[in-house]
């Protein structure tokens, strides 16, 4: 990411309806499949500053890795619990994770396969992958360019990674399918109008929140529905009890 963008991604993140809703459907998708006990141990790879840790800490105990040391706050509340390095063979907690979450990740990395691998390695048997990426190369935008993604996915284009890496997909579904079309008429009007790259920011309250709650209202509507498109894509993956 542009240093720009980072350093607005706390704000970005604490208050965007973007980031709030899609928190929301994160921890309802843990709540629905939390085991008895909880998972123990929570992996959050590419952490950021540990902005989820406070809602994951019902889960089990949290620790994050993160490649970007611009994205940590060294005197941050949760600083000792994030390793700051990339997420590859040199990372070596010494100990698995019953919980691995890869929130917007992956479409960051020129080998998404060898990240879902390292990840599978360091789950504990029948440890459980939860994954979301960006959906559909047709939905590019600025917003990929100054998020410096590699690409975006489909149920397709991702089943042949997870084929790669060994991943046992539970489920899938796509999200956000009302900002689906809108991502679409963005792309046609920054080719037209030849919009260049503009950091993200808050929305005035009268569209932040209506965004939130409409956003809201198709995850528990018709967002559970198996709609065959959507803005981002939402993986439950597992690794084999063997």
């Amino acid at each position: 990411m542009r240093n720009d963008y980072l350093e607005r991604y706390r704000e970005l993140y604490q208050q965007h309806w973007w980031w709030r809703s899609r928190e929301k459907l994160i921890l309802k998708t843990l709540r629905a499949h939390e085991p008895q006990g909880g998972w123990k141990r929570i992996l959050d790879v590419g952490c950021g500053d540990g902005l989820l840790f406070d809602h994951l800490k019902p889960f089990g105990e949290v620790e994050g890795v993160e490649s970007s040391a611009a994205s940590v706050c060294e005197h941050g509340p949760h600083r000792s619990q994030i390793h700051v390095c990339p997420f590859d063979e040199n990372f070596q907690p010494g100990k698995q994770f019953g919980l691995i979450l890869m929130l917007d990740v992956l479409e960051h990395l020129a080998d998404p396969a060898a990240a879902l691998r390292r990840a599978l390695a360091l789950l504990t048997p029948g440890g459980i992958l939860l994954i979301t990426v960006p959906a559909f190369n047709a939905a590019w935008t600025n917003h990929d360019l100054i998020n410096d993604h590699v690409t975006r996915y489909t149920r397709r284009t991702f089943r042949t990674v997870a084929r790669q890496a060994g991943l046992d997909i539970q489920a899938e579904r796509y999200f956000f399918q009302w900002l689906f079309p809108i991502k679409l008429a963005t792309r046609v009007l920054e080719r037209i109008l030849g919009l260049k790259p503009q950091p993200a920011g808050v929305p005035l309250g009268w569209i932040n929140t209506p965004l939130y709650l409409l956003s809201r209202l198709e995850q528990n509507t018709w967002g559970a529905l198996p709609w065959p498109f959507g803005s981002s894509l939402m993986v439950w993956a597992k690794k084999s009890d063997h």
